[in-house]
């Protein structure tokens, strides 16, 4: 599939709190592809819920996301639809 590269929005209250970051990793847990965050220069595995926490993201941040695999469209997605639903937090 090659690589692909979006840049998102944290919109939730918390940005990429525990939850948050349990939620993002779980779900990219489901993907083959490789998935990694990039916020101000650091960068995490987003299956890694450590590491995604210590990408310190709070709201209103942009975050680049890249997947890398056959099945990175689809991983894409269902990220994007994460964040653009809060993480579904209900705020």
């Amino acid at each position: 599939m090659g690589i692909i590269e979006r840049v998102v929005l944290i919109e939730n209250k918390l940005g990429l709190h525990a939850r948050a970051a349990t939620k993002l990793a779980k779900l990219c847990q489901n993907y083959s592809a490789s998935i990694t965050l990039d916020l101000e220069g650091k960068h995490a595995s987003a299956d890694s819920i450590m590491a995604l926490m210590l990408l310190t993201g709070s709201q209103g941040k942009q975050v680049r996301i890249t997947a890398d695999g056959d099945d990175s469209e689809q991983a894409m997605t269902a990220i994007c639809d994460l964040f653009s639903n809060k993480f579904d937090e209900g705020e």
